[in-house]
């Protein structure tokens, strides 16, 4: 079965806000719908992320990824960050996170991007095996750190 591949838009924010908000508690973040769609309005309004969502055939959304562009120097291109991807879990199984990618990837092509990258945990088996399934390669060559402020 072919689920096909839609670009968000302000259109679909409602019933995209209740898949992110799904997403989002399966990282055990406190429920906010409220602030799940105005961070997803937000994102659209402004033109700061790009997030394709896959559908089924009677156009129920089953799963998304959100796309934010940064740029390299070295390069001296735009390179696009692959920081969210989900699908419901009674959907998962169907090649629905697999199509996802392949749609960032053509859209990294599409805007003439060197690159697409995304980072997930070392103890997260399904990424770390899709991953690798869909063309992308293990960065063992660099350390990867994070600051975070105090509260």
């Amino acid at each position: 079965m072919e689920y096909p591949i839609l670009t968000a838009t302000l259109t679909h924010i409602a019933e995209l806000a209740k898949l992110f908000e799904a997403y989002r508690l399966f990282y055990q973040k406190e429920p906010d719908l409220a602030q799940a769609t105005a961070f997803l309005q937000a994102r659209i309004i402004q033109n700061e992320s790009i997030i394709f969502i896959a559908t089924d055939t009677a156009g129920r959304q089953v799963g998304f990824t959100q796309l934010y562009p940064l740029f390299s120097s070295t390069r001296m291109q735009k390179l696009w960050l692959l920081n969210d991807l989900f699908v419901l879990p009674e959907m998962r199984g169907k090649g629905i996170s697999v199509a996802l990618i392949e749609r960032a990837k053509q859209h990294c092509q599409e805007t003439l991007a060197c690159g697409l990258i995304l980072e997930t945990a070392k103890d997260n088996a399904v990424g770390n095996q899709l991953y690798p399934k869909t063309g992308f390669e293990l960065d063992t060559d660099y350390n990867h750190y994070v600051w975070t402020p105090a509260v």
